[in-house]
């Protein structure tokens, strides 16, 4: 990891011993770093027409980059929404805008440009910016850089602290941002997000070069901005405690109490978990009550929520206790997943010896170059590879696995710069898996 940019701390004369305690002896604790506060103030929230085009204007006629952020409201509302924008340019100062005000934001898009967008975890907040219309044409992500380059703790507040020397309040990170009006701790909070963005950029980039890490960095913004994530399959079952629910007709009670509480929260706007709660779902989905007074009996089931919806409760576990055995769900998901690692020493010893391989030495190139073994190579990624591996000839050399692994780990989704550093050692896992000395090699694996 890079050395922190950190104001060095003026050595102190530790004071004389006095009293019984004469041998011990007391020293001044260095004084805390001072607290991050706001260069020009804080700016009125922008929610007319006329304060957004002088906020276009000014940021239009601004220079370098644009630090930007979005606060949402996880954990009140069930949309991923923006609930307020800020961002930050050289020229521009910082604007507070609610989108709430506003159909899109396609005016300050334009008025961006080509200018490259600041961002921290990025991919929190690419969404919900997409949904305003505003799309990156060039990127860069200060906690994902900070990953690369081995930082142990990448929250914001953790490397303005190490690189710049300032801290951070965090106190209203996890507040309902939908609220009107916005308090002005709270604005002041979200202004700060973006206060050194830009500082915090430079430093990092420049660290990112001296590291030789800046083409990873590249490639990895650029595939942030263009990557969308896909519908998550059967997100019922990411159900909490879900392994409780007794056989196939407690899953589909469960899924049944899912659906319907996902639908009441998309018609309320709230987070599902405020109407009941999924550990209250597993023991209705177990209990399978059939009366308003039996399910408000169950444990977890109490609250507006539950008593308000109680027929739709009702309603849903009715539709699991309707089901035929053949509609039931399978007690686990449909997956083309290799199966957990545990068994694989049982199931085939040889896939087993290469994934021990490739293991040791991904896990080697990411201690020796500083950076994080999931962010080197995505662990799914790997063992879908020493699982079943690429079919090349028995007789192909080296340079010939590590181009076919080299393919599979691409249409995986890995970039570029993580199949040149791993598709080698890959290679190597095939071609010499470690196996104990009576275990035959698979039919068609390679041979160095």
């Amino acid at each position: 990891m890079p050395a922190p940019v950190v104001p060095s701390d003026h050595p102190v004369e530790p004071t004389e011993p006095t009293g019984p305690a004469a041998t011990e002896v007391a020293v001044e604790a260095p004084a805390p770093p001072p607290l991050l506060t706001l260069r020009d103030g804080l700016p009125d929230i922008v929610d007319t027409p006329e304060a957004l085009a002088d906020v276009v204007r000014r940021v239009a006629a601004g220079t370098g980059p644009v630090a930007l952020d979005a606060e949402r409201a996880s954990g009140y509302r069930y949309s991923s929404r923006a609930y307020l924008i800020q961002l930050r340019r050289e020229g521009s100062g910082t604007a507070l805008i609610d989108p709430i005000a506003f159909e899109d934001l396609r005016d300050l898009d334009a008025a961006i440009g080509d200018a490259e967008w600041i961002l921290h975890a990025a991919s929190q907040d690419l969404p919900c910016l997409r949904e305003l219309g505003l799309h990156p044409r060039a990127l860069f992500d200060t906690e994902l850089a900070a990953r690369l380059l081995g930082y142990p703790r990448v929250g914001l507040a953790t490397l303005v602290e190490v690189i710049m020397g300032r801290t951070m309040r965090k106190e209203h990170s996890a507040v309902d941002w939908s609220k009107r009006p916005l308090p002005t701790p709270w604005l002041e909070y979200a202004a700060l997000d973006v206060e050194v963005l830009v500082e915090l950029r430079d430093v990092i980039a420049a660290q990112l070069a001296e590291s030789e890490k800046q083409q990873w960095a590249e490639e990895e913004f650029a595939h942030l901005m263009e990557h969308v994530p896909a519908p998550r399959a059967e997100p019922w079952r990411r159900t909490s405690g879900i392994h409780k629910a007794k056989g196939r007709r407690g899953l589909a009670a469960v899924r049944e109490l899912w659906t319907a509480r996902d639908a009441i929260a998309q018609e309320r706007d709230t987070t599902p978990g405020r109407l009941v709660p999924d550990a209250a779902m597993i023991a209705a989905a177990n209990a399978m009550p059939t009366t308003r007074q039996a399910l408000l009996d169950t444990p977890g089931f109490h609250g507006r929520g539950a008593r308000r919806h109680a027929d739709r409760w009702l309603a849903a576990l009715d539709d699991a206790r309707a089901l035929a055995d053949s509609e039931l769900p399978p007690l686990t998901m449909r997956s083309d997943a290799p199966p957990a690692p545990r068994v694989w020493a049982e199931r085939d010893p040889v896939a087993a010896g290469r994934l021990a391989v490739a293991r040791d030495l991904v896990t080697a190139y990411a201690e020796e170059h500083d950076v994080p073994v999931e962010n080197l190579l995505t662990p799914d990624y790997l063992r879908r590879v020493m699982w079943k591996p690429p079919v090349v000839a028995p007789d192909a050399d080296h340079a010939a696995v590590e181009a076919a692994v080299g393919a599979d780990l691409s249409a995986l989704g890995a970039r570029g710069w993580q199949v040149r550093i791993t598709a080698p050692l890959l290679a190597e896992a095939i071609l010499h898996p470690a196996l104990p000395d009576d275990t035959p090699a698979a039919p068609g694996t390679p041979t160095a």
